[in-house]
């Protein structure tokens, strides 16, 4: 959630900044409830504070034995007012809320500008592309299997078998391993979450048709971001405990919600995929140098997997609702003859924490903490990166040297 309090001072420079990523900000909405809100406002205080002086008034002659019929019946009109007038300020606040709610981030002033994935920016490229390889990773193999996930399912899931299983289950673990030498605590979550965890990260209540919903307050989790951000929702974080580091690897769900038709084969595109995901609670003036140990975090895993990829700083028009600065890594699909978003590392400022009221302790006071989080990697991708760019052609593939440890071959025969 954006401060309120920009808003009210500069309304324009907000409403500027929302449109650069293409956000039309209702301006005259803003304006006529923060009036009528500042109405409220005062008429409230104003009666608040006549009936603590008539309240006095009422002890004293009370003390002194005197009538206080009169005072009396002063405060019963002033309560009733009171409670009128309380009743349609919480309704205006509530409003407001609801109208803030709706708000994307505004962007950091070292986004670029651009209205569409066309105008990111490539920040840096990393490994040869030596694979000559062209067939896709499900004519690779059979052992993953679409169709009979289908007759389990539906369309968009997708079971593995054998050695593929094996080689997610040994990504998996390699990353975890990863992101705990890296200093991130891993934790085990819970595989659903409520309506203000998802509240507190911004999926509701603006994406609720991406969500699969479970019961009137119960969600299938889109990213382990929403449960482990939500670890310190209504805390008070000591600074010297910052930054947080925390780690998780859980299935991902999602309805993939207006994205028919686009990467309906093979494991591109699902309703559930695995993803080992990074968050991080951080000060805001070392947030930006938190977003760069993070993707370099996630970029790590490539680089030891020997797999080709490239940084791509998103522009103002494709960030995320709730990030105000992000990079995608997009590891190298040789079927695709392109590169493919594997993780998406971004910086939410005080975003989520003023949604999910997360505040560090200072000497000097509080103030709201930033967040941030990227994946490490989506699993799904990374196999199909694997199975693309190490097959020989004909009935294997090689096996990352790191990984070998985990999955005991340095071959994976097909």
């Amino acid at each position: 959630m954006i401060n309120i309090k920009d808003l009210r001072d500069d309304i324009d420079t907000v409403a500027s900044a929302l449109a650069t990523r293409g956000y039309d900000l209702n301006k005259a909405i803003f304006i006529e409830l923060e009036g009528e809100r500042k109405v409220l406002q005062v008429e409230v205080e104003s009666l608040q504070s006549d009936r603590k002086n008539l309240s006095n008034k009422f002890g004293k002659l009370k003390s002194e034995g005197k009538s206080t019929d009169d005072l009396k019946d002063q405060i019963d009109q002033i309560n009733n007012a009171l409670k009128l007038k309380d009743s349609l300020l919480q309704a205006i606040l509530e409003k407001m809320n609801t109208f803030l709610l709706d708000i994307p981030n505004i962007p950091h002033e070292s986004t670029p500008v651009g209205k569409n994935e066309d105008d990111n920016v490539v920040v840096r490229k990393h490994g040869d592309i030596l694979s000559i390889n062209t067939v896709d990773h499900l004519d690779i193999t059979s052992k993953i299997d679409t169709d009979l996930a289908a007759k389990l399912a539906g369309s968009r899931f997708a079971v593995l078998k054998g050695d593929v299983a094996k080689l997610q289950r040994a990504l998996i673990s390699f990353m975890l391993d990863t992101a705990i030498k890296n200093g991130y605590e891993e934790y085990y979550v819970p595989f659903m979450a409520n309506k203000e965890s998802l509240t507190g990260t911004g999926q509701l209540p603006k994406f609720e048709e991406d969500l699969f919903q479970t019961t009137d307050n119960l969600y299938l989790i889109p990213t382990a971001e929403v449960p482990l951000t939500n670890v310190h929702r209504n805390t008070l974080v000591d600074q010297n405990k910052l930054p947080l580091k925390l780690t998780s690897h859980t299935p991902c769900f999602r309805s993939e919600a207006g994205s028919y038709g686009r990467d309906t084969k093979g494991l591109i595109r699902q309703h559930q995929f695995e993803k080992i995901e990074l968050v991080q609670i951080a000060e805001p003036k070392n947030s930006m140098i938190a977003l760069d140990g993070l993707l370099g975090n996630a970029e790590e895993i490539l680089q030891l997997l020997e797999l080709p990829y490239q940084v791509v700083e998103l522009c103002t028009g494709d960030i995320g609702f709730s990030a105000c600065k992000t990079f995608d890594i997009e590891v190298w699909m040789p079927s695709q003859n392109k590169y493919r978003e594997i993780s998406s590392c971004s910086n939410f400022g005080d975003f989520q924490a003023r949604r999910a009221n997360i505040k560090i302790k200072f000497d000097s006071g509080k103030d709201f903490a930033h967040t941030l989080n990227g994946s490490a990697l989506a699993v799904g991708r990374t196999l199909i990166a694997i199975l693309e760019n190490r097959y020989d052609q004909q009935d294997s593939i090689s096996i990352p040297k790191v990984l070998e440890p985990y999955f005991g071959s340095s071959f994976l025969k097909i």
